[in-house]
Parts: C-alpha cells; structure tokens; sequence
C-alpha cells in the first residue's frame, strides 16, 4: 500500500482494522465508493483522478454498519466474510522512494456467512467462496474478468521493462 494512502495513516493512529472479504455480488458497492474519501483533505491528483469527499461511505455504497465484536471500525453487514483485529506491524518495503508500505495484521476474530461453510461448520468451501479480486483496474471473479472499475479513468497503465529473461 502507498505510504501516504489515508488508510495508513489512520491505522497508525487506530491500529484496528476490519477486511471485508467480498464477492461479486457486492461489485456494484464496491464500485459507487472507489472515488470517494472519507477525508476531507485529499491531494491534488486524487481530486484530478475524480476523488469526492463523502462522510459516510456506508451510506454512499449502500452498504450497512454492523457493529465489530472487538473495539474499531465496523465492518460490512453484506460482506461474506470479515476479519477483525490489529495491524501488528507496517514496514516499508520496495527500497527508497518507493513509498510502499506492507501491513501485518493479527486476525483476532472471523465472521463467516454459514451458506460459505462446509458441512463441519469449520472451513471454508473453496466451491462456495468465490472472493471478488481487484487487477489493476478491473474486478475479476472465477478466474474472468466481472466489471470494470470506476478507477479506471484517467488511469495509464506504466510502461513495461523487460526482466531480459
């Protein structure tokens, strides 16, 4: 994650944190959020990439609070699945300059749909759980691409350098 992403910052000030693992049915949500921010300040080229500040998130996505059983956020009521715990550690990564950062989080508790378990009510059925994937700017689900992302625009892919292999 970019090291100036406003996620980073918060989690460095409120290290709990909720994923909400989704599927493709929450595709269209995911997309009315991708260029909104919850903060006020935003850099000059998220504003030119589109970005809009919106307080709520939820709201805006159509989306529903449901209360963390831990202290932090609150996680997805829609999402399939949700971890909840603690960013333990974010180290740079990608050498000076990057401005990268890795997120280590310890996973305190695990909120599953019951139609995802298996008969055993312990794992997840792999035949069940289809988890949408962002690539680059497009969602993909069952290995195809599913919709492509609002983020999309304005967006160049980098030009490519040869490994030479």
């Amino acid at each position: 994650m970019g090291t100036s992403a406003q996620t980073v910052k918060n989690l460095v000030e409120r290290p709990e944190i909720v994923l909400n693992l989704v599927d493709l049915d929450m595709v269209a949500a995911l997309d009315r959020i991708a260029l909104l921010t919850g903060s006020e300040e935003m850099s000059e080229s998220k504003r030119a990439r589109g970005y809009r500040y919106v307080p709520d998130k939820f709201a805006a996505g159509g989306l529903t609070r449901e209360p963390s059983e831990l202290s932090g956020p609150d996680s997805v009521q829609e999402s399939p699945i949700n971890l909840e715990g603690r960013i333990e550690a974010i180290t740079e990564i990608g050498g000076p300059g990057s401005h990268l950062c890795a997120l280590e989080m310890k996973v305190e508790r695990v909120r599953v749909r019951e139609d995802l378990l298996m008969s055993n009510d312990r794992y997840i059925d792999p035949l069940r759980w289809d988890p949408l994937i962002m690539k680059f700017t497009e969602y993909f689900a069952g290995g195809a691409p599913a919709y492509p992302s609002s983020l999309a625009r304005g967006w160049q892919m980098p030009p490519m350098v040869s490994s030479g292999a």
